[in-house]
């Protein structure tokens, strides 16, 4: 068995007393996406933001690449190639595609001018990668499609070399045609070996794209399964009613 990417160990987190994440283990492979679902409140985006360093931990241990990690910022956990997309995107609507993949960490000449050609140039080859029709690369991404911006959004990370991606609602309020192509994006990614924590209210999308399936409810981890031993149905029952069928049946 491969070391874990992510191996979270009873990960807990409290604020004014209530417990928003509560002794929760979770890990992440290489080449593998898992799926976090759950209703509003159930601790699964606070979980992801105390790997995104959003938020620090009370207590339990973070585990990159079978080394212990200390992630108390957003700094931290680039550093550990984690990258986190948001469902904002977090894109200057009024720069290209070029001009937000290096918001930031603009390529510069000897000169230290900004290298607007070798940034075009970069963007051009790893869009290329991820996402070959993608061509509109002078416009401001307000023009570009939300699949596009996605695109921009994830090229973002992977060019800065990210292992370990975390995806918030990826596909909401996209159309058919977009939500496929972030879908394809997703199983490139894979492909290449990335790790990716995926965080939907779709159960369809989380069966189609996922290795495994955790869901939270109340803070706490009702089960972790892999998505060939459970029905939609089972998610469900695992999402509403805080029970895990595969384990809970005895």
């Amino acid at each position: 068995m491969s070391t874990p990417l992510v191996d979270l160990r009873n990960i807990s987190i409290s604020f004014g007393g209530v417990r928003a994440v509560d002794n929760v283990s979770l890990d992440l492979k290489p080449g593998e996406v898992v799926g976090l679902l759950g209703h509003n409140g159930a601790g699964k985006s606070t979980l992801i933001k105390i790997l995104s360093g959003a938020y620090a931990k009370d207590s339990g241990e973070i585990w990159i690449d079978g080394e212990k990690a200390e992630i108390n910022s957003p700094r931290d956990a680039r550093r550990y190639n984690i990258e986190t997309i948001y469902q904002t995107l977090a894109l200057a609507d009024n720069l290209d595609a070029s001009s937000n993949l290096f918001l930031g960490r603009e390529l510069t000449t000897p000169l230290g001018f900004v290298d607007d050609a070798r940034m075009e140039a970069e963007t051009k080859k790893i869009m290329a990668r991820l996402n070959p029709n993608f061509k509109k690369l002078s416009e401001p991404v307000s023009a570009l499609s939300g699949g596009q911006r996605q695109s921009v959004a994830i090229a973002r990370a992977v060019y800065f070399n990210a292992k370990i991606l975390i995806m918030d609602e990826p596909t909401a309020a996209l159309g058919v045609h977009e939500t496929k192509m972030v879908a394809d994006l997703i199983k490139e990614l894979k492909a290449q070996g990335l790790g990716i924590f995926l965080i939907s209210h779709d159960t369809r999308e989380m069966l189609e794209l996922c290795d495994r399936v955790s869901v939270m409810k109340n803070g706490a981890l009702v089960g972790t399964e892999r998505v060939e031993d459970v029905t939609e149905d089972d998610i469900l029952s695992m999402i509403i009613l805080g029970k895990n069928p595969k384990r809970d049946a005895a």
